[in-house]
């Protein structure tokens, strides 16, 4: 699901701190090989190292990558991108799920989240700038495990990941009433680390109720006044902020919700970056009521949002700003991006571009790098 490292807002800060060493992603790691029981989401943070949500594990991974700086950049359409990391590893096309993309940033190198159909083997993939598919091998790497806590929350899935300040969090589903539950641990990592499991509640706009059941499908850490909160967002489609800095131990988090994006979609992805002096957010999503009321020609779609709608303190809940009111747009600063209709993952790609795996019409699958809109 991309580069959460690159989607918050301190993005360009943090990239330096990791790019030169000084954000430290380990205190104590441990050598050795990674035995995945479930690759959910994917994600980044600091000197290039890879995270892993493994939900039937109840572990979040922090694998050190060693990848330099790239002396090319990925860049064009790559066709069939599904056929080529199928092939890589002796299945057909049809032989594999795609469940995540996330692009390192210090190497420009995408990795991509794939179960096998036959044998349910998670596996990472690569994909380099000239295009070329290869194996992320886990048989001897530097890494460190964290587990999520399980003894009264059973852990379903590890719905997404990010890396902020001295934080790690990630977004999860558990058996239980409060399903919805946000997992921090504080950095630089220690291997077998213990954090705090929060369970998260939530004002769906579209239901006009207080909800605890929805997992976050996606989530981004951002800093507004000084103070640390992640934005999250739910399937019929509520984009909440939670406050993190102050968070008692296993305390329930409130979120704020500040827009609705419409009912009957799921996002899958969300960042933010900058463009002409302003900050935006771009958030594709899945509509699961295309066939009967599509937005677009695909059932994947993007919005592009102002990021200091974020901000809003007031106009919250059951008065968050609507994209539309029954079929009409009511707000300028939430906008459909029309050049990404059909996008299924995405991640930054430095300050410009965006990679993308896009559905076709005939349901192949391509890789290409866009620019931001």
């Amino acid at each position: 699901m991309r580069n959460v490292f690159q989607r918050s807002i301190v993005f360009t800060a943090l990239v330096a701190l990791g790019a030169t060493g000084f954000a430290k992603p380990f205190e104590k790691a441990t050598h050795g090989k990674i035995e995945l029981k479930s690759v959910d989401v994917l994600g980044f943070g600091p000197d290039g190292v890879l995270l892993i949500g493994d939900g039937a594990g109840a572990s979040i991974y922090a694998v050190q990558t060693s990848e330099g700086k790239p002396t090319a950049q990925l860049s064009g359409t790559h066709a069939g991108i599904n056929k080529k990391l199928a092939a890589a590893i002796g299945a057909k096309p049809d032989g594999i799920e795609i469940l995540d993309l996330a692009v390192n940033p210090i190497s420009g190198t995408v990795y991509f989240a794939v179960r096998k159909q036959d044998d349910k083997l998670p596996i990472v993939l690569t994909v380099n700038a000239a295009g070329e598919v290869g194996l992320f091998a886990m048989d001897s790497v530097e890494y460190a495990r964290v587990q999520l806590p399980t003894k009264n929350s059973p852990i379903k899935k590890v719905s997404d990941v990010a890396w902020v300040d001295d934080k790690l969090i990630a977004s999860a589903g558990a058996a239980e009433e409060f399903a919805s539950k946000i997992f921090i641990v504080k950095t630089p990592l220690s291997h077998d680390a213990a954090g705090e499991l929060h369970s998260a509640e939530t004002y769906h706009v579209a239901h006009g109720k207080w909800e605890t059941k929805a997992p976050m499908s996606t989530i981004m850490p951002f800093q507004e006044d000084g103070k640390t909160y992640v934005a999250g967002a739910f399937a019929c489609t509520p984009v909440v902020k939670y406050p993190i800095d102050a968070l008692e131990p296993n305390a329930h988090v409130k979120g704020t919700s500040v827009i609705e994006l419409g009912s009957g979609n799921r996002p899958l992805d969300m960042f933010t970056y900058s463009k002409d002096g302003k900050e935006y957010v771009l958030s594709n999503t899945f509509r699961f009521h295309h066939a009967k009321s599509p937005v677009g020609p695909s059932p994947y779609w993007t919005v592009k949002f102002e990021r200091g709608l974020l901000d809003e303190e007031k106009n919250v809940n059951e008065k968050a700003v609507r994209r539309l009111s029954k079929d009409d747009p009511t707000a300028q600063k939430i906008t459909v991006v029309d050049a990404f209709h059909g996008v299924t993952q995405m991640d930054r790609l430095g300050e410009k571009d965006v990679v993308v795996l896009r559905e076709n019409a005939d349901k192949t699958l391509d890789l290409a790098v866009l620019a931001l809109p």
